[in-house]
């Protein structure tokens, strides 16, 4: 597996930072090779990415959201990743946004890919896009605020949890 941790600090409150990045069908707007995102439903997406030439589709899991704290997810078919978003409020206007993410290159093409740090840079890119793309607005383009709780990990029940029981609310 190749982790990647990159945080970029945009000049709008953390709300509107993380209400963008709820709005998933927008990513091919900041984000490098990403063709198109469909909302399935609140807690499933299908991508369509273009990289090298090569076109790939898979559908991706929110595991877990919080509003204003953080969005995680995970690969449901295709290349196995998955990472969380979280949001941190720095002052009234400036939010840091920081992407930890964790992928298996399987080719090996991808696999010289991670080693020279390709998809590295293309995280710093993309995050640096969504900065200008969402202080250039000044306001975000939609919002779900609903809230997901995490699956139950070895040893827990869903009743241990916070919010047990509580799926994801309508979409917008």
């Amino acid at each position: 597996m190749t982790t990647i941790e990159k945080s970029v600090d945009v000049e709008v409150p953390v709300t509107t930072a993380y209400n963008q990045w709820t709005q998933f069908e927008s990513f091919p707007q900041f984000m490098e090779g990403v063709e198109r995102i469909t909302q399935v439903s609140p807690t499933r997406t299908h991508w369509v990415t273009k990289i090298a030439g090569v076109t790939r589709e898979f559908d991706a899991e929110i595991t877990e959201q919080h509003p204003d704290e953080r969005v995680a997810w995970h690969t449901v078919d295709g290349t196995p990743q998955g990472g969380v978003v979280t949001f941190h409020r720095l002052d009234d206007r400036r939010t840091r946004v920081h992407v930890q993410m964790e992928y298996d290159p399987q080719t090996l093409t991808e696999k010289a890919g991670a080693a020279v740090g390709l998809v590295d840079h293309r995280v710093s890119g993309d995050l640096e896009r969504f900065k200008e793309f969402i202080e250039g607005r000044g306001a975000e383009t939609g919002a779900w605020r609903g809230d997901v709780s995490r699956p139950p990990q070895a040893g827990e029940t869903r009743h241990d949890l916070p919010d047990a029981g509580r799926p994801g609310d309508p979409l917008r």
